[in-house]
């Protein structure tokens, strides 16, 4: 069995409000882009977040770190990769902000989320078989 393409790139365009006192995109908007590239990405395998909670579980983000290489500008397109690289006993992903014209690096991240069965509360030590039937990977 070939594991599916487990990434996702979304176009993003800082808006004037995005942008700080320095004229560059304020430090904490990139956590936002990376959330949009995230949903897109859980998207296209049909569980967002309300299919998360259908299936019983939540997904919180246990562990996000985030590596700024230069700044993003007002209006400047930007084309973020979010990608899969963890899913048995936690989802991981990695995410890389590029310049869409150039393809110069902007940031690069990582997150971790484990799941918690929402009935009892308790997180799971192993991710639930319905992230794997979703990713349509194997065990």
């Amino acid at each position: 069995m070939t594991t599916p393409e487990l990434w996702h790139e979304i176009e993003v365009v800082p808006p004037f409000f995005d942008i700080d006192s320095m004229d560059v995109v304020w430090h904490g908007h990139y956590v936002k882009y990376l959330e949009l590239a995230r949903c897109a990405l859980l998207d296209k395998f049909d569980y967002g977040y309300q299919r998360m909670r259908e299936s019983g579980y939540a997904w919180p983000i246990v562990d996000l770190r985030l590596k700024y290489s230069r700044p993003a500008t007002f209006d400047q397109r930007l084309i973020v990769r979010a990608e899969i690289v963890e899913w048995e006993n936690r989802l991981k992903m990695d995410y890389a902000i590029r310049d869409a014209t150039t393809g110069e690096r902007v940031n690069s991240a990582t997150s971790i989320q484990v799941a918690v069965d929402i009935a009892t509360r308790e997180m799971q030590y192993v991710c639930p078989r319905i992230l794997w039937e979703r990713l349509g990977v194997s065990p």
